[in-house]
């Protein structure tokens, strides 16, 4: 028995001293693999004050008519459809695309604490999934739609598991009563007053809300990620990483990848209407201030603000993913000496994402450094 422990153990170890597939230590060098999400079965959350935390006002009737049921065949389909051809400029590109299992979102869950009617989808592997290095992060997600998100994922992190990565997945959250709170209804959310729909009672954070240059990694307290999900990673990540915690003008502030997106070292693109002033540690960075959106105010991004027009995929520090009608912003970033690459992904907006939230990059041809003097 010990000498079958023993082998089982050097096997272990073995696998993981062998170089990684999964290597990403910032947003910008070159991309080799990435994760595409998945819009198959995607269904509307039900309504929740963590919805009510973070959704446009002028979407709640959607959520609330539709709330628990499969989000419009069409859309779905054509959503589908937009990250399939996502898929194939990524690959002409020179870069190897996964996909995560399809999944039927329409099954109801109980756990001791909660139950829903439906889950959500597997569109956005951003949310869920932080790659540091060689680890694959899954974080504990403050929507209780999106427990068991990770289903969809695990044959593909079990695949890199074995050919090397490390595996962590953060606390299960609860997310019973004592996770949330509200407030009376003339005060509304607002994480920068201190009046976040979530509370303190256990460790909460969406990948989303972090985002890795080096050694320094940034995020933002929000409607899904709290203080003690930034202290449980920042623990977990231990002295190689430095975690800042930013402070943005966005009172719904719900993943920071359309508010601060470093496009390579030393050039940060921001969104002005949320970002008035940054730590000095940015004083010899070339901060770029970007033209507003040009998607109709009509359009039906039920999650987000049309500043969706700024979650943007980089390929390397030259090439970068944009929306096909975000002309504007193309234009801005060849000003810039950026080669954007035009690509439609409005109906995928629809359901709460851009290029960035699409994606998660599990292997860049990075090295673990410091950006900062």
């Amino acid at each position: 028995m010990t000498s079958l422990v023993q082998d089982v153990t050097h096997s272990l170890m073995d696998s993981s001293a062998a170089q990684s597939i999964v290597h990403s230590h910032d947003e910008w060098s070159l991309l080799e693999e990435v994760i595409v999400g998945r819009a198959e079965h995607a269904c509307v959350p039900q309504w929740h004050p963590a919805l009510e935390a973070t959704m446009p006002v002028q979407h709640w009737d959607f959520f609330k008519l539709h709330g628990g049921k499969p989000f419009p065949h069409e859309l779905v389909v054509a959503a589908a459809r937009e990250l399939d051809e996502l898929q194939r400029v990524l690959q002409q590109e020179g870069v190897t695309v996964r996909r995560p299992d399809v999944v039927d979102w329409s099954a109801p869950f109980q756990t001791p604490d909660f139950g829903e009617t439906r889950g959500l989808y597997c569109a956005m592997p951003r949310d869920l999934l932080l790659v540091v290095g060689n680890e694959i992060i899954e974080a504990p997600m403050a929507w209780r739609s999106r427990l068991f998100e990770s289903r969809a994922y695990r044959s593909l992190i079990k695949e890199y598991f074995q050919k090397g990565a490390r595996w962590t997945a953060a606390p299960k959250p609860q997310l019973g009563d004592a996770t949330y709170t509200t407030f009376p209804r003339g005060e509304g959310y607002d994480v920068g007053s201190g009046r976040s729909v979530i509370t303190e009672h256990e460790p909460l954070f969406d990948a989303a809300d972090f985002c890795r240059l080096g050694r320094d990694i940034f995020c933002q307290l929000s409607q899904v990620t709290n203080r003690f999900g930034v202290a449980w990673l920042a623990r977990h990540l231990g002295p190689d990483y430095r975690v800042h915690i930013l402070d943005f003008d966005d009172p719904h502030a719900m993943h920071i990848d359309a508010t601060f997106i470093p496009l390579a070292p030393g050039r940060l693109m921001i969104n002005p209407t949320r970002v008035s002033a940054l730590p000095a540690m940015f004083r010899t960075w070339e901060i770029l201030h970007p033209p507003g959106p040009s998607v109709p105010e009509h359009h039906p991004f039920y999650f987000s603000s049309n500043w969706l027009s700024l979650n943007v995929l980089s390929i390397d520090e030259k090439r970068i993913l944009v929306e096909a009608e975000e002309r504007p912003l193309i234009d801005f970033l060849k000003r810039h000496g950026f080669t954007p690459i035009p690509l439609p992904l409005r109906n995928f907006g629809s359901l709460g994402g851009g290029f960035h939230c699409a994606t998660v990059d599990i292997r860049r041809r990075s090295m673990l450094q410091s950006y900062f003097g």
